[in-house]
């Protein structure tokens, strides 16, 4: 069934009873309405094993992670985060020290951000470590960019480049293995910089929400890039009832993504595609908006937004096109 299979059989039989509840499951976080103005709501959980692995990902890293996944869908949702909870499950293995270097990356993510940590629970885990964080953001009513709005025509864009976080997983891999054979071995990461951050500590990019407020653009929608390109275009053409065109030769990719790839003979353009947690933006705007954007560094047109009956296409350099499918991250895909 897979995890988007599972959470549509869980809740396509609910049923929203109360006013102030805007919107409820479907997007990258709730939204609800307590007059002046509405509040998001987003929630994420980390489990050790599967989200990260505590043989190379440091406690401080996590920390931050942990919190940033989230800032990231309430910035996707145009607002602005103010608060988060944190709840853990802790297995014996770990010390108050240990907890309190996660925290340290805990506190240094909401810092940054301008978020209160605000409350949260801690129980014992018999297995590992469990994060569980959730944000609170705000937004004045009717501002919210859902993944539902995109229209024909609209222009595809993406923030930064992608498909580092990918890559810096796999060299992460890799010299986990190495060490398993010879404990001594120093790992190989010099030139590799990059992509080690881009896995081990994201930024959430409130900076590419405020970038467009100044430029006088608003998305038609928005969704971060948390499961990979190919998955969350295809879940804002499925919520807006809408196809796409993206071009192979426009996706944005760092010179440090592309050359581990090479090293490791992977197409880069997959890891884009399919790899995840780049947790960059992915929106819409109107065509009439391409000169307001064309000419930020830090956004990239891909593509375009076209009647259903077009499909998620992507246009490869040749020009030929490949129908796009969700081969993302996705914890509850059954193991072949």
């Amino acid at each position: 069934m897979g995890e988007f299979g599972l959470i549509h059989h869980l809740t396509d039989k609910i049923s929203l009873k109360n006013s102030s509840t805007i919107k409820g499951v479907g997007d990258d976080a709730a939204i609800l309405d307590y007059g002046t103005k509405q509040q998001v709501v987003t929630t994420d959980l980390l489990v050790e094993g599967i989200h990260f692995n505590l043989m190379y990902v440091p406690l401080k890293h996590l920390g931050y992670k942990s919190v940033m996944v989230n800032l990231s869908d309430v910035f996707a949702m145009n607002a602005t985060p103010k608060q988060v909870t944190v709840s853990l499950a802790i297995s014996s293995k770990f010390s108050v020290e240990a907890i309190d270097e996660l925290y340290e990356g805990i506190y240094l993510a909401c810092e940054k951000y301008g978020v209160d940590l605000i409350g949260g629970d801690t129980t014992s885990s018999l297995t590992g470590l469990l994060i569980s964080v959730t944000a609170l953001g705000e937004i004045e009513p009717g501002k919210a960019v859902m993944r539902s709005g995109a229209q024909v025509n609209d222009l595809i864009c993406v923030s930064g480049d992608l498909g580092g976080a990918y890559m810096g997983l796999q060299l992460l891999e890799r010299e986990n293995e190495v060490f398993k054979v010879n404990p001594k071995e120093q790992p190989q990461f010099d030139g590799y910089d990059y992509i080690l951050e881009r896995q081990l500590k994201p930024e959430a990019r409130g900076d590419i929400v405020q970038a467009l407020k100044t430029l006088g653009v608003t998305p038609t929608s928005m969704i971060d890039i948390s499961d990979g390109l190919s998955s969350e275009l295809m879940h804002i053409c499925t919520q807006s009832k809408v196809g796409c065109l993206v071009y192979e030769e426009k996706i944005p990719l760092d010179y440090q993504t592309k050359r581990f790839a090479d090293e490791l003979s992977i197409n880069p353009l997959v890891a884009a595609l399919n790899g995840g947690e780049d947790y960059e933006l992915l929106f819409t705007v109107p065509i009439a908006d391409h000169d307001k954007i064309k000419n930020d560094p830090d956004i990239t047109i891909i593509g375009h937004i076209t009647e259903a009956g077009t499909g998620t296409q992507l246009v490869t350099g040749l020009g030929s096109t490949i129908e796009l499918q969700a081969q993302g991250w996705n914890p509850l895909k059954e193991e072949q």
